[in-house]
């Protein structure tokens, strides 16, 4: 039996420069499938004030993931933020090994994210993470992005 999770996320700030006039929000959306046929899908959206484009982004993926129950089940996450992905799978273990420093020898932002999504992955047997594209013809982003537009919509 073939068992996947597939999980979209997405984050968004309106007036994402104004420290404090912003709203953002993040949302995801589980799928889980057996064999090809989907079983069973779940989404979740919340938003907040005074806030980052790229917090909200990472909020989405870590939610998301939390959500999972099952962690030995494999999962693909799919991201329309560059960010978000090089950041778990690349940047992230150069940070560590330079004390949380990025390449311009300065702190890395959202440190406390960062930890956790890492700590959130590392409970995964089998997990991937998928560029792409925003707005474009992926379903589940576009329900994602809706997710946290009407969020936004309603603060």
């Amino acid at each position: 039996m073939m068992k996947v999770i597939k999980l979209w996320s997405d984050g968004g700030c309106r007036n994402n420069q104004c420290i404090n006039n912003n709203i953002g929000a993040y949302a995801y959306h589980l799928e889980y499938w057996v064999d090809g046929k989907l079983i069973h899908e779940k989404s979740c959206s919340e938003g907040e004030r005074n806030t980052t484009n790229n917090i909200q982004e990472l909020k989405g993926c870590l939610e998301g993931l939390k959500a999972i129950k099952d962690k030995t089940i494999k999962v693909e996450v799919y991201l329309d933020s560059s960010y978000t992905l090089l950041g778990i799978t690349q940047w992230i273990n150069g940070w560590v090994a330079k004390g949380w420093v990025n390449s311009k020898k300065e702190p890395v932002k959202n440190k406390e994210l960062w930890i956790a999504l890492d700590n959130e992955k590392s409970k995964f047997r089998n997990i991937e993470f998928i560029k792409v594209k925003g707005h474009a013809n992926d379903k589940g982003n576009i329900l994602v992005d809706k997710l946290l537009n009407d969020t936004m919509d309603s603060m």
